[in-house]
């Protein structure tokens, strides 16, 4: 793609997705979301690729959607397709793998959440502060993710979580030195590229049909 907004890596059995705006914090811009959208309509297409680790670059995962857009009067515009930006990642029908390198807040967070296993570095945190400016977290994917009571909490203080206080709620599976970040959640990927392609993507759908809810149909 020109211009491109992400990096692509593609592995064996496996690609690695490189959000890539280093100065704005991978920060979510509308061209950012469609990249994104577009990467992964990409990767169902090609058979070869069975798993995907998405990934930020420079020290952040992702800083959530572009404030500058937000600040700039493009509200309505940001808006008007994040709820088909959310639908396509969170029903993407192959295994998606966060590597969480940075900070992930806000929809960053929830693009983690999104992700079907979340592995954090230790640098990283998570969080919902929009709430604290009067912007609504999402709850529904929090709750999906963490349970009631931690995404409750999440969406109503708008604190943030070091990995290991995301750890302990569930919000991540493990969390690693920086330097095993990528090591890790590749070599995840690796492992489910050797399975039978119909188990995980069969697996996904089901995953889908019972999540659906919350991003709607």
């Amino acid at each position: 793609m020109p211009n491109s907004l992400t990096i692509v890596e593609q592995m064996s059995g496996f690609a690695v997705l490189t959000l890539n705006r280093p100065d704005k914090r991978n920060a979510l811009s509308r061209a950012l979301r469609h990249e994104i959208v577009a990467r992964l309509d990409e990767f169902e297409r090609n058979e070869s690729i069975r798993a995907v680790v998405l990934t930020g670059s420079g020290p952040s995962f992702c800083a959530g959607f572009d404030r500058a857009e937000l600040l700039g009067g493009e509200m309505e515009q940001v808006f008007a397709d994040a709820n088909e930006y959310h639908r396509r990642v969170f029903t993407f029908l192959k295994p998606l793998i966060a590597a969480v390198n940075g900070p992930a807040l806000g929809g960053g967070c929830d693009l983690a959440a999104m992700c079907d296993f979340r592995i954090a570095g230790v640098p990283a945190i998570f969080g919902q502060p929009q709430v604290r400016f009067g912007a609504a977290a999402s709850y529904e994917l929090m709750r999906v993710v963490v349970g009631t009571g931690h995404a409750r909490e999440m969406c109503l203080t708008g604190r943030n979580y070091d990995a290991q206080e995301a750890l302990a709620i569930g919000l991540v599976n493990r969390v690693v030195e920086p330097e095993d970040l990528l090591p890790a959640t590749t070599t995840l990927a690796a492992t489910i590229a050797t399975l039978p392609p119909e188990v995980a993507e069969n697996a996904k759908r089901g995953f889908v049909a019972l999540q659906r809810p919350v991003f709607g149909p």
